[in-house]
């Protein structure tokens, strides 16, 4: 089985081209304008072992969060396609991933459920990008992906080190989450659906 889709996005601000491969090798190809958040993309997709092709353009002259957010819809709405009903997947992800002095977990249930917890207290930018996008990007993606997601920041303080350990997690648990249990038939959820 192929589990794949192709998204294409486009409004007055952004336009975003993505394709996700979730039986891939953790392969990726993005360009967004904003070069921390393409090698942050690049990682989840690594550590959550599915392809990622990813092109976007948008009003970076204004600022990242139009950008940001869009493609956080893009790839949660990736997913969701990808997947189709769900039959057979794990549905459940948990990734506890530590970055030198920082510790994050991430938790993921592919629920049909959109739900954002995001306790992170980080303010700051890392280069030009202001690290609160994460945040903007995790809820668009739960809500267009129809996740509920949990994201905590356990302990530590630097901020390249607190985004790059999130995004880990978001591959690992997505990774986790969406693959295929060979014992489950079916859709896992008691209600016939998720």
């Amino acid at each position: 089985m192929e589990r794949r889709a192709q998204i294409e996005r486009k409004t007055r601000e952004t336009d975003v081209t993505l394709s996700v491969h979730l039986e891939g090798h953790g392969k990726s190809e993005i360009s967004t304008g904003i070069p921390f958040f393409d090698h942050m993309l690049s990682l989840m997709a690594m550590h959550g072992l599915f392809d990622l092709s990813l092109r976007a353009t948008g009003d970076l002259e204004v600022d990242f969060h139009h950008t940001v957010e869009d493609i956080g819809m893009a790839f949660g709405e990736g997913i969701r396609r990808a997947l189709g009903d769900g039959s057979g997947i794990r549905r459940f992800g948990e990734a506890l991933v530590p970055m030198d002095e920082v510790l994050t977990r991430v938790v993921v249930d592919i629920s049909g459920r959109p739900y954002l917890v995001y306790r992170v207290k980080a303010t700051g930018r890392v280069k030009d990008f202001d690290v609160e996008l994460v945040e903007s990007f995790s809820k668009a993606m739960a809500d267009h992906g129809r996740l509920t997601l949990h994201v905590e920041l356990l302990y530590g303080k630097n901020l390249h080190h607190i985004v790059e350990s999130i995004f880990k997690g978001f591959g690992r648990a997505l990774g986790q989450a969406s693959s295929l249990d060979e014992r489950r038939v079916g859709i896992p959820s008691t209600k016939g659906r998720l």
